[in-house]
């Protein structure tokens, strides 16, 4: 398992992505993957430097592991926090036939989410937010 920890700041977000970068360079995974699995860190990294401590600032903690032992192997991904306790799984999905102007603001990062990963899991575990996501690599 590799793991990065940052102060939970929009400018590092460049180092959180250097970092995923380096974790696929191991890995033999097409770009649409990479993409997906960049996009999903990205929503829940923002929430936490958005929500997490603010208006202070904390610490963002980016783990990435892989799982050979089954096939197709899969990116297990957990970002975690000890900021605000919130379970963004509790979030209810937003009703995607609303127009655009009617939809109310909040909610469509977390389902883009959930329904890009094939699996994605919230816990408060020792004081910590955890997110756990998980992508099949093929």
């Amino acid at each position: 398992m590799r793991e990065i920890e940052v102060d939970a700041t929009l400018e590092n977000l460049a180092k959180v992505f250097d970092f995923l970068h380096k974790a696929f360079d191991d890995l033999d995974v097409d770009d649409h993957i990479r993409g997906q699995v960049k996009m999903c860190v990205e929503e829940i990294y923002m929430n936490i430097t958005h929500y997490a401590y603010n208006p202070e600032i904390g610490l963002a903690r980016v783990a990435f592991a892989v799982d050979d032992e089954i096939k197709p192997a899969k990116v297990i991904i957990t970002l975690s926090d000890k900021g605000k306790p919130y379970d963004p799984m509790t979030h209810e999905d937003p009703d995607l036939d609303l127009d655009l102007d009617d939809m109310p603001i909040g909610g469509l990062g977390i389902y883009l989410v959930k329904s890009t990963m094939d699996r994605v899991e919230y816990e408060l575990k020792d004081g910590r937010n955890v997110l756990t996501m998980e992508k099949r690599l093929v």
